[in-house]
């Protein structure tokens, strides 16, 4: 995400915290009301209770910096300025799809001592990797990884994919620990500042997880504590927990989250902690311990109950649970995957209305299976007139591991085409083109990408149809897409206009991050933890961008949507019968001044999501935007969410939070609800409008 805070909130306290540059030299408050409490029910050993006693109470001042890191198997990883390790590549095995060598493929025969050297030297090139240009997916076919007298741990960084390959979860199985744990970043006055802040791109996915191993304070733990752009999705963990924070470093511990999907988790239980936000969807819970300010569940059995009030994230207050009986409409993303006689194929899970639970909970996953032959697999040095050229003769297509430096758009000319990213394929336009123009976007899929500004402005990086198919679509064979990135800044400067268009009706986005950057290139300043540009200064006229996501067309679900910094409105929804559950902003933090923004003569600063005049019909459900501007200057947004007063638009759970800075939101929904400021942080609490 972008910078937030967390806290152990609600009973717990409450605690803010800044994210991934430099700290404001003003001290910051953290309550630790409630840990006892908290730690009863997470279970937590006397060790866990005195970290997270310690993140609550701790402060990280400094800037933080530097590029690449050792890391230590089973701890955080300290960020030093070590070089990395050299990376094997992985060698292409005859009879196999030719993915390249940044695409592992392990098998239950290979040396468990291979497999472990193999995975620990792409994490410690990773770990420490935020802007880095390599790519890695980590493939494990179906059998059994590791035991519990040898379990096979390791950790997972930067644009790093690991996956299973059977039909279902089940059939693949880690008798050990995948992990994500906090960066701990040098600072200056000698404070600790571990945290997971910045832990973005990098996923998890197919697999039964057997938890073994961990001792200590981890005892019985997988962690994966994680922000944006990090999904779960097919993971069975079993025999113990699930941690979303790494307690068991130094402080501040913080991790702004985050989505897992299509998941089951049993015999322990999910440990929020200090995630300021997460979305979880069609997954057994056996447990949850607590919440922030927006813990949003779809469709999940043993939820937390609904108890979303005008209290919630305050001290005291109700836990910030929004939680809906099912989901409207799923459709899982499609996954690698290989038979019994080694044969790859996609697997296209079929769309599923109104469902709760898995769609694996009956063992397989309704759906069809494409050949891989079917489709045409790209490399970063693939031209694009070669891609297009087989897109248009009706292939599908997958993206193996890379940066791909686009003269022109990929152009999915065909309906029900299938655009499937391994390892976060990365795709940068040279010309001020799209990186991807759907002209037809009836049944397409694009997953598994994250889409960077070029150096030329683009108008919109990723366009799915157009005026002529905005009313166009199918409610039974609708357009996914999933897992897709956005970024303006971060890895290299650029500028788009607008991040994502949809121009179709009955599409389902399902966790989506844009992020305009607030470090990294194109940015100025005190350099961010990498060393490169950017930091918490910010530069107003670099990396410009105005919306993230326009949605022009009707019927438009989006389930766990991340919206950041964008200088004008971060969302414009103007279709019919429009659906999100969650929804997590940011403002933009280096407003120059007011006079620079704002959205009319007479209006303070631009709402973050806008709802247009004409829209009769639209939901929302766990909604959240927060302020940090960080200039000095005294800048407000009148209001965080601009929506027309008529009966069909409702929004419930609503809210916003002060971080830190100067200024602040006026209200929450048009004219509703308390300012948040330096005075009261919040979160200011809207239940339902109107």
């Amino acid at each position: 995400m972008a910078p937030g805070e967390s806290a152990l909130s609600n009973g717990a306290g409450t605690g803010t915290r800044r994210r991934r540059w430099r700290r404001p030299s003003s001290s910051r408050h953290r309550s630790v009301a409630g840990i006892a409490v908290l730690a009863g029910v997470l279970g937590l050993t006397a060790a866990g209770v005195a970290q997270v006693s310690a993140a609550t109470t701790s402060t990280a001042h400094a800037t933080v910096k530097t590029a690449h890191a050792t890391v230590k198997t089973g701890t955080a990883a300290a960020v030093t300025p070590a070089s990395s390790r050299a990376v094997t590549p992985a060698a292409h095995v005859a009879g196999t799809p030719n993915f390249g060598p940044n695409v592992y493929v392990f098998t239950p025969a290979m040396a468990q001592s291979q497999i472990q050297a193999t995975v620990d030297s792409i994490a410690t090139q990773q770990i420490p990797n935020q802007f880095g240009a390599q790519r890695y997916t980590l493939l494990f076919e179906p059998g059994t990884y590791g035991s519990a007298a040898d379990p096979l741990s390791f950790q997972v960084g930067y644009y790093t994919q690991v996956a299973g390959l059977g039909s279902a979860p089940g059939d693949v199985t880690i008798n050990g620990t995948i992990n994500v744990y906090n960066q701990c970043f040098p600072t200056t006055d000698g404070s600790s500042n571990c945290i997971a802040l910045d832990n973005f791109w990098r996923s998890l996915s197919n697999l039964t997880i057997n938890v073994a191993g961990q001792t200590g304070c981890q005892s019985g733990t997988d962690f994966w504590a994680v922000s944006q752009a990090a999904p779960m999705r097919r993971v069975n963990l079993t025999g113990g927990n699930l941690s979303l924070m790494d307690y068991c470093s130094a402080g501040p511990q913080y991790a702004s989250g985050g989505f897992i999907a299509d998941s089951s988790f049993s015999g322990g239980s999910v440990t929020n902690g200090s995630q300021q936000q997460f979305l979880v969807r069609n997954t057994n819970l056996d447990g949850w311990s607590n919440g922030v300010w927006n813990q949003v569940f779809a469709g999940d059995p043993g939820a937390p109950a609904q108890s979303f009030s005008s209290t919630s994230g305050l001290a005291g207050g109700t836990n910030p649970y929004t939680t809906l009986a099912t989901s409207p409409q799923t459709e899982e993303e499609p996954f690698l995957q290989t038979s019994s006689t080694g044969t790859y194929s996609v697997f296209v899970p079929a769309l599923r209305q109104n469902s709760s639970g898995p769609s694996w909970s009956s063992g397989t996953t309704a759906g069809t299976s494409v050949p891989i032959s079917k489709f045409f697999i790209a490399t970063p040095s693939t031209s694009i007139v070669a891609i297009d050229a087989a897109l248009a003769l009706g292939q599908n297509l997958i993206l193996t591991p890379g940066v791909y430096d686009l003269k022109a758009p990929i152009l999915v000319s065909r309906p029900n085409t299938i655009v499937l990213g391994l390892g976060f394929a990365t795709l940068v336009p040279q010309n001020g083109t799209a990186a991807i123009d759907v002209l037809d976007p009836q049944g397409v899929k694009l997953s598994g990408l994250i889409v960077d500004a070029g150096p030329k402005n683009s108008a919109v990086l990723v366009q799915l149809g157009n005026a002529l198919t905005s009313k166009l679509g199918s409610a039974s064979d609708p357009a996914l897409v999933q897992d897709v990135f956005f970024r303006i800044g971060g890895e290299t400067a650029g500028t788009a206009t607008d991040s994502l268009v949809v121009d179709g009706s009955h599409v389902i986005l399902d966790d989506i991050w844009a992020w305009r950057a607030d470090h990294g290139a194109g940015q100025t300043g005190t350099p961010d933890q990498n060393g490169v540009g950017g930091g918490a200064n910010g530069c107003w006229t670099c990396d410009q961008a105005q919306t993230g996501l326009v949605v022009n067309g009707n019927d438009v679900l989006a389930d766990g949507l991340a919206v950041e910094h964008y200088q004008k409105n971060e969302v414009v929804w103007n279709g019919q019968g429009g659906e999100v559950i969650f929804f997590q902003n940011e403002m933009p933090y280096e407003v120059p001044s007011q006079a620079a923004w704002m959205s009319s003569p007479t209006t303070d600063g631009y709402p973050a999501f806008v709802i247009g005049s004409k829209v009769t019909s639209f939901a929302g459900y766990g909604l959240g935007s927060y302020s940090f501007f960080n200039q000095g200057v005294d800048i407000h947004s009148a209001t965080a969410f601009s929506v027309p007063d008529t009966p069909g638009v409702q929004l419930h759970d609503v809210f916003t939070r002060f971080l830190s800075g100067m200024g602040g939101i006026d209200h929450v929904v048009n004219d509703t609800g308390a300012a948040v400021n330096s005075t009261f942080n919040g979160p200011s609490d809207v239940v339902s409008y109107p």
